[in-house]
């Protein structure tokens, strides 16, 4: 059964993450989120998503930036935005997780207090990132000699 097949039966679906493109908020392997499938109206900023990517890939990331089309996406761990995500790739959006054995909605100010502090410091993590990853690079090649 699909991730959209299982919505369409029962409209919310709890599922493990898998990856560190949501860390530090969703723990590989240890926690949960739920998702509810999407209405029909367009998602907002700071959304947190479950949407299809090509060919039959399911992400979930951070909408970052609602365009008149699109949206453009981020997880809050990465540094590279998506662009060009539609309505109609979005399946479901966020409403809770289970961090740590803890449930907690998507309504909790502790949560909402998370997400302006993820979407407000959207540029000055991806540019330490994007340095680290830079410097990592160049001492491989000092230490290895490799390109």
């Amino acid at each position: 059964m699909t991730y959209e097949e299982y919505l369409d039966e029962n409209g919310e679906l709890t599922y493990t993450n898998v990856g560190t493109s949501m860390m530090p908020l969703l723990k590989q392997h240890r926690d949960l989120f739920t998702v509810t499938k999407r209405g029909s109206g367009r998602l907002k900023k700071g959304d947190v998503v479950l949407y299809r990517r090509p060919p039959n890939r399911y992400v979930l990331h951070r909408i970052i930036e609602v365009r008149p089309e699109d949206y453009v996406i981020l997880g809050d761990n990465c540094v590279k935005k998506e662009y060009g995500i539609k309505d109609e790739d979005i399946l479901a959006v966020m409403t809770g997780y289970v961090r740590k054995g803890r449930e907690h909605k998507t309504s909790n100010i502790s949560y909402r207090l998370y997400s302006f502090y993820i979407m407000h410091t959207i540029p000055l993590r991806t540019g330490v990132k994007r340095l680290y990853f830079r410097l990592r690079k160049l001492a491989k090649r000092v230490i290895y000699g490799k390109k």
